[in-house]
């Protein structure tokens, strides 16, 4: 396995994968990444902003994920709760897994690699948000170690529950 940061040539890998994600959620009446975000354009921007990361196996793009240390506005206000720390994070947004490559353990891949990328940056904490019906991410995340926190509301208002841990 290999986690690096994308490349314009692999939106087409990325979009597929993210397509998938919308697919299950939609299946699974999660409204989450409906309404055609994350789209395209998202992902060009990350990787513009050099923020966004996939996961390679045997040359092929299995996981995605956007990691950035710039801070997230939507998480300066938290309810029903606070954060662990007032320290500079990461911030992993956009986890997404082939369906080909679901159930071994791939997120989990991605998870400790932003570990090593916050080590690597002496940045001690990882912040991340998902829908509340998501129930596989927060398996994940507490799996991971990840404490809840509370509620953020993203940019079209929408309620998430946020988690952090500490490194």
């Amino acid at each position: 396995m290999k986690f690096r940061k994308s490349k314009t040539n692999d939106v087409k890998s990325i979009m597929k994968i993210i397509n998938q994600a919308q697919e299950f959620f939609k299946n699974k009446g999660i409204d989450q990444w409906q309404n055609n975000y994350p789209n395209e354009d998202t992902i060009i921007g990350d990787i513009k902003n050099v923020e966004s990361y996939v996961l390679e196996k045997d040359g092929e793009v299995v996981a995605t994920s956007m990691v950035t240390f710039k801070g997230e506005p939507t998480y300066e206000s938290i309810y029903d709760g606070k954060w662990l720390s007032n320290n500079k994070y990461a911030a992993i947004h956009r986890v997404a897994v082939s369906n080909n490559h679901k159930g071994l353990g791939l997120s989990t891949e991605i998870i400790k690699c932003v570990e090593q990328l916050c080590v690597d940056s002496g940045v001690h904490s990882i912040k991340i948000d998902t829908h509340e019906e998501n129930i596989p991410m927060q398996r994940v995340l507490e799996k991971n170690g990840f404490k809840y926190c509370g509620i953020i509301y993203v940019d079209d208002s929408s309620k998430r529950i946020a988690f952090e841990k500490l490194l």
